[in-house]
């Protein structure tokens, strides 16, 4: 079981993300008394009669004034049994995007829905979005729980629907626990709580503590070395008069001196011969670290490049299918030029074709869609100028991902997938 648990919350607006992550950090102690004193102030200047707990995480101006989160928010805490890097996520559907960023690296996601209104438009739409970016284990917490008759029967309801949709999205029942919880109350967050008596599972706290996760969720150790070249290091000094390194950070595999590596997308062969860092020379570099190599040979390397396991180094595409969703405002339709940024490259870039629509709400695939707006899931064709290193985002995700950006302005547009991602997903087709 790894010590380290990266998780988000997701779930529509006024759902009470904010109390539960407040409460997530109150409980867990990981809060100062002149936060906590603060909270105390403000929440009796709202005329309230206990501290609001979601001003602990809303900490922005515009957040505070309306009662929203609109940002992606990282939070830490911490139990005997585990650390914890929460991303806290916006509920209102113009920040799908938002979601999209924060639930990108987590092993385990905390989805709300209000036990009065139950799996609604969002709902669905987040569980989509989950299902697409291949998180591994879902927490559906029905929050409060105690604003409703019949609890039980509601949570029964909610917990039956909620099972179809996950299921058909690809997971198996194992990966999903619900919990009826109270965040505004504290029950079942940190502790078993009398109130819902019809409940015999793990409180909040207590799931997030025992779930197993699996560390390699990126699926960085599934595939050989994957070093995106980000700078390439030339001091020409009289002390280093002829050094050339490979900066960047390992996206997959291991490396060692020694092992036989592939420049990409050249195809050029060498031996890396060191492994360098600020604090020496390294004997093998894990995903994730920061370090510069040096090869055997003088080849042509430049940023972009990608530095790979000669074993099983992917073939550079310039043509390829990718699963995507729309984070803009303009719809996407087939010609459109853009920027596409892959690891270190970034590339011009034309949308092919729009294969397909994704249905998140009904599960079904429109292959007559013209365009994808604002939040939708689609499957496209993608042509670049310069050719990409990627794996199939289900082999590993760092790899497998990139991002679609506006040429003009610089937005992101997109955040695209290479291959079909939701291949797990049972889709119908829409009459």
């Amino acid at each position: 079981m790894s010590d380290l648990l990266r998780l988000a919350t997701a779930g529509s607006v006024d759902d009470g993300k904010s109390t539960l992550v407040g409460r997530l950090l109150y409980d867990t102690k990981s809060v100062l008394a002149d936060q906590i004193d603060a909270v105390t102030r403000a929440s009796v200047d709202r005329g309230l009669s206990t501290p609001d707990l979601s001003l602990l995480v809303d900490g922005l101006r515009a957040e505070r004034e309306q009662g929203i989160t609109i940002d992606v928010a990282y939070r830490y805490f911490a139990t005997p049994a585990r650390s914890f890097v929460l991303a806290d996520t916006p509920g209102h559907v113009q920040y799908t995007r938002n979601t999209v960023s924060g639930a990108s690296t987590a092993q385990l996601v905390i989805l709300l829905v209000d036990a009065r209104k139950g799996v609604i438009e969002q709902t669905r739409r987040h569980a989509a979005v989950m299902a697409l970016l291949g998180v591994p284990k879902l927490v559906l917490a029905v929050n409060k729980i105690d604003l409703v008759d019949d609890a039980a029967g509601v949570f029964e309801r909610i917990v039956r629907e909620f099972t179809d949709l996950t299921t058909k999205l690809g997971w198996a029942r194992e990966d999903v626990t619900e919990i009826p919880v109270s965040a505004l109350h504290g029950d079942n967050i940190a502790s078993r709580s009398e109130n819902t008596p019809y409940y015999d599972g793990p409180s909040l706290i207590e799931h997030l503590e025992s779930v197993p996760v699996d560390a390699d969720v990126h699926g960085r150790h599934q595939v050989g070395l994957r070093f995106p070249v980000q700078y390439v290091i030339r001091p020409r000094t009289a002390e280093y008069p002829d050094y050339r390194g490979y900066a960047g950070q390992i996206a997959a595999g291991v490396v060692r001196p020694g092992d036989q590596v592939v420049v990409l997308p050249s195809g050029t062969r060498t031996t890396v011969e060191r492994i360098d860092t600020a604090d020496g020379e390294l004997e093998s570099a894990q995903p994730g670290r920061s370090v510069t190599l040096i090869l055997a040979d003088d080849v042509d390397v430049s940023r972009g490049d990608v530095i790979a396991a000669a074993t099983d180094a992917p073939e550079p595409i310039d043509t390829f299918d990718a699963t995507v969703c729309w984070l803009g405002d303009k719809p996407l339709r087939a010609g459109a030029r853009l920027l596409l940024k892959h690891g270190t490259r970034t590339t011009q870039a034309v949308v092919g074709a729009l294969l397909e629509r994704f249905d998140e709400q009904h599960l079904a695939a429109d292959t007559e869609a013209e365009s994808l707006a604002l939040n939708d899931i689609g499957r496209i064709s993608v042509r670049v100028a310069d050719p990409i290193v990627a794996d199939d985002y289900r082999v590993n995700r760092h790899t497998g991902s990139f991002l679609l950006i506006d040429p003009a302005g610089g937005n992101t547009l997109a955040a695209g997938l290479v291959g079909d991602a939701l291949t797990a997903v049972e889709v119908g087709t829409e009459s």
